[in-house]
């Protein structure tokens, strides 16, 4: 499977103030954050909220800041997450790409709403009683 890439919408919840801006993103399931450049970050105007030491592709570990809230639209879903600001290429990972309940199809190297789900993004809760 090639590259992947899409579109999603970011916006600064505690900023009304900002637009909100269309993304550009390169999927990674591999990858467990969100990523931004830090001109993103900026755009935003978010907050460091900690820094974290991540390790990069080529093995190299880095200390980070780490930012939010950061609000995501994907098509009809939503989620609130925080961000690594680094690289300068955004990159979305496993856990917003969860929270929205998206998929990565192979067959047509696309992004999309899992089609098991496709007006409620669906989640597991094992062990949850209600």
């Amino acid at each position: 499977m090639g590259l992947v890439t899409t579109i999603v919408t970011m916006r600064n919840p505690k900023r009304d103030d900002l637009v909100a801006i269309d993304v550009p993103v390169l999927v990674d399931t591999g990858a467990v954050h969100l990523c931004i450049p830090e001109h993103i970050a900026i755009q935003l105007g978010l907050e460091e909220i900690d820094q974290r030491e991540v390790t990069v592709a080529d093995g190299r570990k880095k200390v980070v800041p780490y930012v939010g809230p950061v609000f995501l639209t994907f098509e009809n879903r939503k989620c609130f997450v925080g961000a690594m600001v680094l690289g300068d290429q955004a990159l979305l990972g496993a856990i917003p790409m969860e929270d929205m309940d998206l998929i990565v199809s192979p067959l047509k190297q696309q992004v999309m709403v899992n089609p098991s789900n496709p007006n409620l993004a669906a989640s597991l809760a094992m062990g949850a009683r209600g």
